[in-house]
């Protein structure tokens, strides 16, 4: 029984493990890029985005300026990788190794890499999928109607999906950039390490997500199963 005392325990087993892990992978990647901030690279992330893509002949894919903070993407749309104020024209480990992650992206679609494309074509199912799980699981357990509330966890197990497709395409955009800039030989030994200990920093959010969601998906399943019960 997932309750006792009052106590929702299916919360405290299943998602409160999985939060305290998110919230840990997200102070870690924070001061992870705020300590390579300050070692000093001989290129900006613009720079070592442009590096990335020649590694890959890419010649086609545009590099632009957005405002904010590790807000840095590859639109795949437009076909063009914008990165962050601190970022685009910043001279440090850190600005090299996001730059080069999201040049990497731009590699995975330029070679259609497969889980990627799986991403990006199950997006509008995750979305709908995300917005209807809650309120069919709820439905379901107040009107008692068993089926309408493993909809919703069905609903909801598609957002699982999701996160685990993105650890494999976050973990390789990373590969192909480090690739890339251990190839080029720009980079210091020293240098190229504080790139890829970001791009770790990074990749550990990631896992943290699929953590966070299968936490909720198993605690919805617990719920639903005690109704029944």
């Amino acid at each position: 029984m997932p309750y006792y005392y009052g106590i929702d325990w299916s919360y405290i087993v299943y998602v409160l493990p999985a939060l305290i892990l998110a919230m840990w992978a997200q102070h870690n990647v924070t001061s992870t890029f705020k300590k390579y901030s300050r070692v000093p690279s001989a290129m900006t992330g613009a720079d070592a985005a442009r590096l990335v893509l020649r590694g890959y002949g890419l010649s086609n894919v545009g590099i632009g300026q957005v405002q904010g903070h590790l807000t840095d993407h590859y639109d795949p749309r437009s076909n063009v990788i914008s990165l962050s104020d601190s970022v685009h024209d910043v001279r440090t480990a850190a600005a090299v190794g996001v730059a080069a992650h999201e040049a990497g992206h731009a590699a995975q679609y330029a070679e259609n890499y497969g889980p990627i494309k799986l991403r990006a074509a199950i997006i509008p199912i995750t979305n709908i999928g995300s917005n209807l799980a809650m309120p069919l699981v709820l439905l379901g357990l107040a009107l008692s109607f068993e089926s309408l509330a493993y909809l919703g966890v069905l609903c909801f197990g598609v957002s699982v999906v999701f996160q685990l497709i993105t650890l494999p395409v976050e973990f390789d955009a990373s590969r192909r950039a480090v690739k890339a800039l251990s190839d080029s030989g720009a980079l210091s030994d020293e240098g190229l390490s504080a790139a890829k200990q970001v791009l770790t920093a990074a990749a550990l959010t990631y896992v943290a997500a699929l953590a966070v969601a299968i936490g909720n998906l198993l605690r919805l399943v617990t719920l639903v199963n005690r109704r029944r019960d």
